[in-house]
């Protein structure tokens, strides 16, 4: 593997923690608290920011070497990722729109790395 696939094998994962996170942190928001205080530091809050964070840092050093162009194309598979990680941890439904929209991410990125 050359340097691009690597960084955009990177990136990738990247996303994928950041998705993870993003569904850790509404797990914790459909909890109730005793405080306020305790809504924000619980493990599950912490952990997901801190799971952003390195995603942050993984997302810089990939785009070392990842074109600017093609940034925002490998990030939109997101989308796909917490939507699926909401079907099966948060028992959320797929529609017909988001199934012709998960089409769409897919042919994008799909159509521009051809």
């Amino acid at each position: 593997m050359n340097r691009l696939e690597i960084s955009v094998c990177i990136l990738l994962f990247s996303v994928f923690i950041s998705s993870v996170s993003q569904i850790l942190l509404k797990k914790a928001a459909n909890r109730t608290y005793e405080s306020p205080l305790k809504e924000y530091l619980n493990p599950l809050v912490i952990g997901a920011y801190g799971m952003f964070f390195c995603s942050v840092i993984l997302t810089m050093l990939a785009l070392k070497y990842v074109p600017l162009s093609m940034s925002p194309i490998l990030e939109s598979t997101g989308y796909i990722f917490v939507s699926v990680m909401g079907y099966f941890f948060l028992k959320e439904k797929f529609t017909k729109r988001k199934l012709a929209g998960f089409a769409l991410i897919l042919a994008g990125v799909i159509i521009f790395n051809i």
